[in-house]
């Protein structure tokens, strides 16, 4: 079941004018630069929802890719699709300094084919998918109002680890609802935090701010 989904969206349900933005999607070169703006931006107008949403969204990251995914890749060690299968069509963007440039430039499109060297076992989990529904989920609970629509990237750019051939639909399925459920354990342990220790640690700022996430 897990095969003949990859294949419908790695090869069945493609088409060339979604090549690009796919593999864009898939390129965390891309995303960083306007992700390290956005994230000033916040800090320096987002008030205390901003800050409060960068440093959940920073510690679940945290937890979440070096704690959660980096661990499970080396234990589970699932190869990826285009490392054990034929006829895998993997997306990347060109080589280009900076990466921007690749937009216009032709996409790198491989197929694969038998491998002689052992797979690397990286498959599972995605930590694309994983960190952005980490990032889509604290946003949901702090911004409640419009936050849920982080989830729209997020899912944009899990499907496209699927599209580019580097991960199984079932790793990124399992790694959305992973990122979310990290996501959520976060928040919940950092409220308890601030409500036991923020009156005795930063007094005012508990004043001020009782609720760590406030309504």
């Amino acid at each position: 079941m897990d095969q003949h989904f990859l294949f419908l969206i790695n090869a069945t349900w493609t088409t060339p004018w979604l090549d690009m933005p796919m593999a864009a999607a898939s390129s965390w070169d891309l995303w960083w630069p306007p992700a390290v703006i956005g994230g000033l931006l916040l800090l320096i107008f987002g008030g205390w929802r901003g800050f409060v949403f960068l440093l959940l969204a920073g510690m679940s990251v945290g937890v979440t890719d070096g704690l959660v995914v980096d661990p499970l890749k080396g234990l589970v060690g699932r190869p990826r699709p285009h490392e054990i299968l034929e006829g895998v069509r993997t997306l990347d963007l060109a080589k280009a300094k900076p990466r921007i440039l690749a937009i216009g430039k032709p996409l790198r499109v491989q197929y694969s084919a038998a491998r002689i060297h052992p797979p690397t076992g990286n498959s599972f989990p995605s930590g694309h998918a994983s960190n952005n529904f980490t990032v889509a989920t604290v946003c949901a609970v702090v911004y409640r109002r419009w936050g849920w629509l982080a989830f729209l990237p997020a899912a944009f750019v899990s499907y496209s680890r699927i599209y580019v051939g580097s991960h199984w639909p079932l790793d990124v399925i399992v790694s959305c609802f992973l990122g979310a459920g990290i996501a959520l354990l976060v928040m919940a342990v950092a409220t308890w935090v601030w409500r036991t220790w923020g009156p005795k640690m930063l007094p005012r700022w508990s004043a001020k701010h009782p609720e760590l996430l406030e309504s």
